[in-house]
């Protein structure tokens, strides 16, 4: 077949004897492309972080619920430990700020997994997306895509804060202003999965379905549509009403064991290591390479220029 398609119908171009042949050809071929227009992303000389970059697994809990600085991981992350926060003292659960990464200029949104209080001094979770953190975020989002910076987003988010209150302070019109953002955003976006990405807050913050150029995840990553726990309970009481429904008793330790058996599929299906296997994520990475594979995409993405940026209609 090769020699038929290479040699007689002359459909390819190349015919190769083995993968390393064929690979080294490319390389070859690649190397002698001239030089397109590029997007030109703002870059300065590298400067690596002051703050020592292995303290990240110190910084980072096992325990996903609990709460952290998410402000030094970024200190670990953007060159010389600094960035400049936007809208600092607003939206306090997002964390929005330019910085430098490898010496290429972006935009980070990260969950901040602090509790917090914001100026009214209501108490609100880390990692939860309220009203005016979405609204912080959609605001930064489409100020960088003005600015023609790259986005680089954080996940530890367990979704969008629920309720009365939140129903009544417009989460659904601010969540949608957001997620509107970064779907119409055309500057090259990068999410990094760091903990927990769960449910409408992964969509928010440039999950798999909004097209980031990468998207990879640290070991700690649990991806899904929520939390282990939640979900396990809400499993149970669904297998528990149809058994009822049928006129059988769930016993007190039937229900533990079930709990127990549908909580051990849940968070297996929730690791990054599934994820990657079902391509949901591109590569599952130390987070000591972090900087690395972020400059490596922006350097890729540099090369095409970038589409004029149409936010569409946002209800603000």
């Amino acid at each position: 077949m090769a020699t038929t398609q290479s040699e007689i119908s002359g459909v390819t171009d190349y015919k190769m004897p083995d993968d390393k042949t064929c690979l080294e050809t490319i390389r070859d071929l690649v190397d002698k492309f001239g030089e397109f227009d590029k997007a030109g992303f703002s870059r300065e000389t590298p400067q690596e972080p002051v703050a020592d970059p292995k303290e990240i697994y110190g910084i980072l809990p096992a325990e996903r619920s609990k709460p952290y600085n998410t402000k030094e991981i970024l200190q670990r992350l953007v060159d010389n430990s600094e960035f400049t926060e936007y809208k600092e003292g607003y939206g306090k659960t997002i964390i929005c700020a330019y910085a430098r990464i490898d010496g290429w200029a972006v935009g980070i949104v990260a969950n901040n997994r602090q509790v917090v209080k914001n100026a009214k001094g209501e108490v609100q979770f880390g990692g939860v997306i309220y009203s005016d953190s979405a609204d912080k975020a959609a605001r930064f989002i489409m100020n960088c895509n003005q600015k023609k910076i790259p986005l680089v987003f954080l996940h530890d988010v367990t979704g969008f804060m629920v309720g009365t209150r939140s129903e009544h302070g417009g989460i659904i019109k601010d969540g949608a202003k957001m997620v509107s953002a970064v779907s119409n955003s055309t500057v090259p976006k990068f999410s990094i999965v760091m903990g927990n990405s769960y449910g409408a807050g992964n969509y928010a913050m440039c999950g798999k379905a909004y097209d980031p150029r990468l998207i990879v995840a640290w070991p700690s990553a649990k991806i899904a549509v929520m939390g282990g726990s939640q979900a396990a309970k809400v499993l149970l009481q669904i297998q528990t009403a149809a058994r009822k429904s049928k006129g059988e008793e769930v016993s007190p330790e039937e229900e533990k064991a079930l709990l127990q058996k549908i909580t051990a599929r849940y968070d297996e299906q929730t690791t990054p290591y599934y994820a990657a296997a079902r391509l949901w994520v591109d590569a599952i990475i130390d987070p000591l390479d972090t900087r690395r594979v972020i400059s490596e995409g922006i350097k890729a993405a540099n090369n095409a220029p970038v589409e004029k940026f149409n936010p569409g209609i946002i209800q603000t």
